[in-house]
Formats: structure tokens, C-alpha cells, sequence
């Protein structure tokens, strides 16, 4: 890797190829061979009758024991046949409409493509309509909010990305939309809804007159909206750099981002990449904790956070690592931002800052 560029934690590693995320099942001839056209472009695994057993194709000998073993292994499951296959196969391993994966049916003439279990959180609405797309079939989408030209909020945050608390909301949110009755929204930037206002129905409305007991939906990277009508969406875009001295505890840096989010109020779970100085890769410490704050660690260079212009620079630093910032420059770089949401903030031996990422189509992008 040429020096100054960053490296995901996890590209030391030789690339792995993806377990599928898709499970296809056939149970005749015509079925087994539309399921495995699907298998390619769906990246899925296809399950098939020990009768109809052949290449590209596991074979089974009993349904009901196939799906206790694969229905919580696939975040998406395919039945190529009858309706009523797929839904006596499924109905033992339900558990809730935010716990199940997605499920949607294919008719064996590929004319229509259902949406059956978890359309809006678990995405068998988009499964839907891509099984649509590489067939031509019709999809059929039955949720009330997508019937109605409604946005459903849980699909739009599972689409975007966002860490999403409270999901059960959706459920007081899609039936007052339904009802034609105003869902207050915080959503100050558009990240969620882009200013797709429901006809009218989605009520731009501040924290300070939220209504505790009224449905609503709360998208930012500032904590808040923790109210039970209130559905939450977190967007993934605040960047965490971090700097500690050799040897510091996981447990020390934690708690010292703890309460540099707690006292800027920001979301934790709006955490896109943490990102530091590539010496810092074999320090257990700091990539404990990185690991254990955002979803994705990033090693930069020195040369690459030499070259970001912060005030936070430190000459003791330079000498240690070969630039006088890390925490700041890392934030930056991670997000793209000219400046940072939270400057170089000193805990006992760790630093931290934080930048926010711009909207796409909006600020610079």
C-alpha cells in the first residue's frame, strides 16, 4: 500500500468470499431451474428435493428441518412455488415483524413476485421488487403504507444505512399516516426523508415541543427522541479519530469518547468509521476500542494526517508518530469535512475529535 493511504482493519486479511445473505427453494423441475437463473444474480444458495438433486443445488429430504437450520442463517429467504409452501415452511420460526428476516415467494412462470414477511425492516419489499427486476414479474407489495404511496420510515432508514432503536414505533407512525393523522418528524437535515413531507402529513416539528405520547419519527446524530411512540433513526455519519498513549486501556479511551459524545450530545450510534495513525495498529488498547465504537477502523499513514490542516497539532506527537495531529486529522480525513463538530478533546493519556460528514448532493459532494 503507497504511503499516506488508509487501511481497513480488515484488509490485512486475504479476501474471504461472502457467505450468501440468500436462500433459494425449489421443490419441482420448473422451479429448480428459475431458482438457479435467480442464484447468480441473487449471490444466493439454492436448496433443492434430494429428487431433483443436481449441480449448484443442496438437497434436502425434509422442509421442516431444513428451515429450523437455515431460517435465522439468511437474512433473506426465497420460495419458488405456492404461497402456502412458503408459509406453513416459516410459521413455527416467526418471531416479530423487527426480528425476521426477509421472505418473499416467486410463482414458477415468474409472474409475480410477493412480499410476504418483513416487508419494510427486514427488506422482503425490496427483495420483491428485484426479484421483479431479473424476471420481469409483477411485484406484489401488500404493506399498507407502499399500497397507499406512503413512506414506510424503517425501509428508508434500512435503505440508507441507519442505525434504527424503537422500531416498534413504526406501527403508531405507519397507522397514523394511514389515518391521514400528522406524525411530528425531526429530521432538520433531510437525511431520512430528503423533505418528503407525506402530502402533509409529516409535521416538521423542534425537540423543545415534541409530544411524548404522539407517534413521530426522530432522525439525527444528535441523541434524543427516546419517547415510545417515537420511531429512531441514526444516520451513520459522524467520524471518530483517536489518539492515546502507548499502552492505554481499552476501558480508559471508552469512557473518555463516553463522555465527549455525552457532553456534545451526540449519538453513539451514529458512528460511521473510527480512524487513527497506522503505529497504533498493533496497540491492543486503542484497537479495542476502536473496534468497539464504530463499525468500521481505519489505519492512516503519518504522512497522509501530516498532510490535513488542524489547529489541534502537537510537537510531541510529531516526534512520537511523524505528524502533529491524529485524532483531528483522522476525524477529517474519515469524513470529508473541512472542519471538525468536535475539536481535539484530552482524556487521561487518549484524544479524541469528531467531524460530521456531508450531506451527499448538498454540502461539497
Amino acid at each position: 500500500m503507497s504511503a499516506g493511504a488508509p487501511m481497513s482493519e480488515t484488509s490485512a486479511s486475504p479476501p474471504v468470499s461472502p457467505a450468501p445473505r440468500t436462500a433459494l427453494y425449489a421443490f419441482s423441475a420448473a422451479g429448480l431451474e428459475l431458482a438457479l437463473r435467480l442464484a447468480g444474480p441473487l449471490q444466493a444458495a439454492v436448496y433443492a428435493p434430494l429428487r431433483l438433486a443436481c449441480a449448484g443445488a443442496i438437497a434436502f429430504d425434509d422442509l421442516a428441518a431444513l428451515m429450523a437450520e437455515t431460517f435465522a442463517r439468511y437474512e433473506r429467504h426465497v420460495f419458488v412455488g405456492a404461497t402456502g409452501i412458503a408459509v406453513r415452511a416459516i410459521a413455527p420460526h416467526l418471531r416479530g415483524k423487527t426480528l425476521d428476516p426477509a421472505v418473499a415467494v416467486i410463482d414458477l412462470a415468474g409472474r409475480f413476485a410477493v412480499s410476504l414477511v418483513s416487508g419494510h425492516a427486514g427488506g422482503a419489499n425490496a427483495l420483491a421488487r428485484e426479484l421483479a427486476r431479473l424476471t420481469g414479474a409483477t411485484a406484489v407489495i401488500t404493506t399498507g403504507t407502499d399500497v397507499s404511496g406512503l413512506p414506510g420510515v424503517d425501509e428508508l432508514a434500512a435503505s440508507k444505512g441507519m442505525a434504527v432503536e424503537n422500531a416498534g414505533a413504526v406501527k403508531a407512525v405507519s397507522a397514523a399516516l394511514l389515518e391521514g393523522r400528522p406524525v411530528q418528524v425531526f429530521d432538520p437535515e433531510g437525511r431520512l426523508l430528503g423533505g418528503e413531507d407525506a402530502g402533509g402529513l409529516f409535521a416538521s416539528t423542534r425537540p423543545e415541543d415534541w409530544d411524548a405520547d404522539a407517534p413521530g419519527v426522530w432522525c439525527h446524530w444528535a441523541s434524543g427522541g427516546e419517547f415510545p411512540l417515537t420511531f429512531r433513526a441514526y444516520p451513520r455519519c459522524l467520524c471518530l479519530g483517536l489518539g492515546s498513549r502507548k499502552g492505554a486501556a481499552e476501558r480508559t479511551i471508552v469512557a473518555h469518547v463516553t463522555r465527549v459524545f455525552a457532553q456534545h450530545s451526540l449519538a453513539p450510534q451514529s458512528v460511521r468509521a473510527v480512524g487513527t495513525a497506522s503505529i497504533k495498529r498493533d496497540d491492543p488498547g486503542i484497537c479495542a476500542a476502536a473496534r468497539a465504537l464504530g463499525p468500521e477502523v481505519v489505519f492512516f499513514e503519518a504522512e497522509a494526517l501530516a498532510e490535513v490542516e488542524t489547529a489541534g497539532q502537537s510537537e510531541t506527537v510529531r516526534r512520537r508518530v511523524g505528524t502533529g495531529s491524529v485524532c483531528e486529522a483522522a476525524a477529517l480525513l474519515l469524513s470529508g469535512a473541512d472542519e471538525p463538530l468536535v475539536a481535539k478533546t484530552k482524556g487521561e493519556g487518549v484524544t479524541c475529535a469528531v467531524a460530521l460528514m456531508p450531506i451527499p448532493g448538498v454540502q461539497g459532494e
